[in-house]
């Protein structure tokens, strides 16, 4: 299963906001550049994480981003189950499946879906964001230019 880019921009959001102390807020044009994501879709994904609990947008001068909640009170699965339009490994009615009725290959899908949703489970936010993570999102520095060949 890949996960759509809502998913994962909104997994960098996350990490970004986790990787700074508590109390501070965070700028949307500010993960947007970190990221090189444009900031409409920071911000529809900001929308749909604040609705759901995940981070708290406070309005206004001096205004920002942070998390809701502690980041080990942050499952991973929670994040895929809130940001993917679906969570169908496989659509058998468009078009309809001719052998819809008989195939077995569907109930294995769902299966290893469940054991890969089982799995991101058992971790949280906290798990992911290590100290090499925050080095890479503060201290590195993003080029925009491509990379020179050898």
């Amino acid at each position: 299963m890949q996960l759509t880019k809502q998913t994962d921009f909104a997994f960098r959001v996350l990490i970004y906001l986790a990787s700074k102390p508590a109390q501070d807020l965070s700028q949307i044009q500010t993960i947007a550049t970190r990221f090189n994501i444009s900031r409409s879709h920071v911000m529809k994904i900001v929308q749909k994480m604040a609705n759901s609990g995940l981070i708290e947008s406070i309005r206004g001068q001096g205004g920002g981003l942070k998390l809701a909640k502690p980041s080990d009170q942050i499952n991973l699965r929670e994040v895929v189950e809130l940001m993917e339009t679906t969570l169908n490994p496989v659509n058998c009615h468009e078009p309809v499946c001719l052998i819809e009725t008989s195939c077995v290959l569907k109930n294995h899908l769902y299966q290893a879906q469940e054991q890969y949703l089982a799995h991101l489970s058992q971790f949280s936010l906290h798990d992911i964001v290590t100290p090499q993570v925050r080095q890479e999102i503060f201290i590195t520095q993003i080029s925009t230019q491509p990379a020179a060949l050898h």
